[in-house]
């Protein structure tokens, strides 16, 4: 049976309320008080109850996190980021995969208030944006991860994703390629300034995009692969290929490689993320960078200043990415 509160209290020999003070730092205490009950807890091993802690209106050190599939490159790595951070300062994450589906979305909303977590930091496109408004009435911290809702006043730190788009599409010209496309992510806003920025660089290249070859696929290994094959189906098959995130792209390399092409040799693939994918690919893909620790680091610091309740305007840092070279692109 774990020890209880009582436990301690009596092999310390002080009252409950001792104890609990000392828990929470609360109240006047001598040092040699302290000192025998932390002893104490530590003999027994005895852990303070989060919950307890909630209901008495104390922090539990807990966060929320959000994320659309945790089988993502992108987004475990965003994860295990977040981790870092909340473990350097004391704090235990709660991850949420959500797999993009609008029920679990309102499950995993309702259990982090059950568990009265401090701060939720939200790093998917939620279906039901209704949501973050619901977060931000409960008074719950709450920071957007690379999404924003615009509707909601509150922390939001993000990538410069036209610009990512459109470094993409100036180096595939600067390479000599004039028949390109792309693959967007579906359901992704951030998708949407990707395909915008390499409009505006095919635009300023006197260059077009064909409606008809802008293929679209969710970030999961069946869907990219289904979508690679449609792709490399077109009739007029383009030179290169601005592939929205890495594992899109990583797919790309891996369907056109059994289908007996040669990277870069007859396609060449840009990706976007710069995950271990990206780096592990056979060859190397050239990716435009999101600084994940970077961006991490910043959304916990703007979390945590929330959560201190310290007096500051909401602030919107967006992040520029910038262009990782490796080996799937060919000079024309």
């Amino acid at each position: 049976m774990k020890p209880t509160i009582y436990d301690v209290a009596k092999k310390a020999g002080v009252s409950i309320a001792t104890v609990s003070k000392v828990i929470n730092q609360t109240g006047r205490i001598s040092e040699k008080t302290i000192k025998k009950v932390n002893e104490v807890m530590m003999e027994l091993d005895y852990q303070p109850s989060s919950v307890a802690a909630a209901l008495t209106g104390k922090k539990t050190y807990t966060i929320g996190v959000l994320v659309p599939d945790i089988s993502n490159p992108f987004f475990a790595e965003v994860a295990r980021a977040f981790e870092n951070s909340a473990r350097a300062a004391g704090y235990t994450l709660f991850l949420c995969s959500t797999d993009h589906q609008t029920a679990r979305e309102h499950e995993y909303i309702d259990l982090l208030f059950k568990k009265q977590v401090d701060g939720i930091i939200i790093a998917t496109e939620l279906n039901d944006t209704k949501l973050v408004k619901k977060i931000v009435k409960h008074d719950v911290p709450l920071v957007l991860f690379s999404v924003d809702h615009p509707s909601v006043s509150t922390h939001v730190v993000t990538i410069d994703n036209v610009r990512g788009g459109y470094i993409a599409g100036t180096y595939l010209i600067e390479k000599g390629h004039q028949s390109v496309t792309i693959m967007t992510e579906k359901d992704r806003k951030s998708s949407e300034g990707r395909l915008e920025g390499f409009k505006q660089a095919l635009t300023e290249a006197n260059l077009s995009l064909e409606n008809q070859s802008i293929i679209s696929c969710y970030s999961t290994v069946e869907d990219s692969r289904r979508a690679s094959k449609q792709l490399l189906s077109l009739p007029n098959r383009p030179t290169a290929v601005f592939a929205c995130t890495d594992l899109i792209g990583v797919s790309l390399i891996n369907e056109a490689r059994k289908q007996g092409l040669s990277i870069p040799g007859d396609l060449s693939v840009i990706g976007f993320d710069n995950t271990i994918y990206a780096d592990i690919a056979e060859p190397g893909l050239t990716t435009i960078e999101q600084p994940i620790s970077q961006m991490a680091t910043s959304t916990f610091e703007q979390l945590l200043k929330s959560m201190k309740k310290e007096e500051h305007a909401k602030q919107r840092v967006t992040i520029i990415p910038e262009l990782v070279e490796r080996a799937s692109v060919k000079k024309l």
